[in-house]
């Protein structure tokens, strides 16, 4: 008669194992799908804080997501039953062990870092660095999205940025114009300086300030030429459609002042025997 009243018991506690384990099991997916929720929901409000500039906020929109991720993940773990605080321990010197193995990859996060506090650029920049040309559009912790003008996109890590020279040429509200062209020998440099300067006066977008005022001299005698430069700043956003329209019209200029832009010449000298 004590035979059925022992299956019933461990029917039973089989049945509370089960149930203990199950419910275990769901409060552990919850804790995950909550972190999850509360990470992607805090990583979009902090992109929404107009006070922020676009670079910070896709930083700090990327760390507190990961950040509350690894937090319910260690939550989960105390939920299964598995003590934390030594897993904390053993974790501690496996991430030892796996930082020296990534210690690449773990030094793009500290580039990331420091490029966001030293902030050489911004979100909508145009940067060059080595062989790398293009606009920023975002900064992460292992790497930096950048588009280029042909809007190829680009992904490289942080510490190749954090390693090189980065020239930004979106920083400066104002930038120089170097317009150089070339005259013949032959020519008259005053008549070719004063076409050059009439041509370029006509652009109202010049910045004419104090310190800042165009400049139209001879820079160089080259090898075929005489070379002049007209020298004049521009807002930064109208670099390259002054430099090309002036490009064009000053040369037009310069052809219909009767001026020539000379070709390389060489002159030979045959010495042979009589």
């Amino acid at each position: 008669m004590d035979l059925p009243s022992t299956e019933i018991l461990k029917d039973s506690e089989l049945i509370q194992q089960i149930t203990f384990w199950g419910m275990n099991l769901l409060t552990a997916i919850a804790i995950l799908l909550a972190g999850w929720i509360i990470g992607k929901w805090l990583s979009n409000r902090v992109k929404k804080v107009k006070k922020l500039d676009a670079t910070l906020k896709a930083f700090l929109g990327g760390l507190l997501k990961y950040a509350i991720l690894a937090i319910a993940f260690v939550a989960v773990l105390g939920q299964l039953g598995v003590q934390t605080a030594s897993l904390l321990a053993v974790l501690g010197a496996a991430g030892l062990a796996i930082g020296l193995a990534l210690q690449g990859t773990l030094s793009n996060v500290a580039a990331g870092v420091m490029l966001l506090i030293l902030r050489p650029f911004n979100v909508g920049d145009y940067i060059e660095t080595g062989n790398i040309k293009g606009t920023v559009k975002s900064l992460s912790l292992f790497a930096t999205e950048l588009s280029t003008v042909d809007n190829v996109h680009i992904f490289t890590p942080n510490n190749q940025l954090w390693n090189t020279a980065i020239f930004n040429f979106s920083r400066n509200r104002q930038r120089r114009i170097d317009l150089v062209n070339g005259i013949s020998y032959s020519d008259d440099i005053e008549k070719a300086l004063k076409v050059i300067e009439k041509e370029v006066s006509k652009e109202k977008r010049l910045v004419d300030t104090e310190g800042k005022t165009p400049l139209y001299f001879v820079s160089t005698l080259a090898d075929s030429s005489v070379n002049i430069t007209a020298r004049f700043w521009v807002e930064s956003s109208d670099y390259w459609n002054i430099k090309w329209g002036l490009t064009k019209s000053v040369k037009e200029a310069l052809d219909k002042g009767g001026l020539t832009i000379p070709f390389p010449t060489r002159t030979i000298e045959m010495v042979g025997n009589k």
